[in-house]
């Protein structure tokens, strides 16, 4: 088991970053790799991604979403990717701190080699400042989910 956790800071409020973090169909606008990312209702996503040169497709299901707070995830099947997200104040509100924490399971040579080599974390923190630029250069959020989601039981840990 791996774990990464990558920051970075942008000039917009809380509520716009964390607003067009919940338009996951625009994370292949700025995340590497990822080809597409369909949200199949408030709570599933399915993802499609080129990993180090492999393809993958998994569906994810959101855990525990608390608007402007942080979006919780676990993959339902395939490799192994659960994570948070979270959002706070930066600056005295006028800008906002992003942090971003997974644990994934490296299947094969390759993604073993590729984490080891610290690849996945040089990854994730640019995926971040891709993020930053691209919610900088707009402004302002391209949509917005303010719904709440609570774990069902205690098998479903908040990382």
């Amino acid at each position: 088991m791996s774990t990464t956790e990558k920051s970075v800071t942008v000039d917009v409020p809380v509520r716009t970053a964390y607003d067009q973090w919940t338009q996951f169909e625009t994370f292949p606008s700025f995340m590497e790799g990822v080809e597409e990312v369909r949200q199949l209702d408030d709570t599933h996503l399915h993802w499609r991604a080129d990993i180090a040169g492999v393809h993958r497709e998994w569906d994810a299901e959101i855990v525990d979403q608390t608007p402007d707070e942080r979006i919780t995830w676990r993959a339902l099947d395939g490799t192994k990717n659960d994570g948070t997200v979270s959002f706070a104040p930066a600056e005295q509100g006028q800008s906002t701190r992003i942090t971003l924490r997974m644990e994934f399971e490296p299947e094969g040579i390759v993604e073993k080699a590729a984490d080891a080599l610290n690849i996945v974390d040089r990854r994730t923190q640019g995926d971040l400042e891709r993020f930053k630029t691209f919610i900088e250069t707009r402004g302002d959020e391209t949509g917005a989910w303010r719904g709440d989601v609570r774990p069902t039981d205690a098998d479903n840990p908040t990382i």
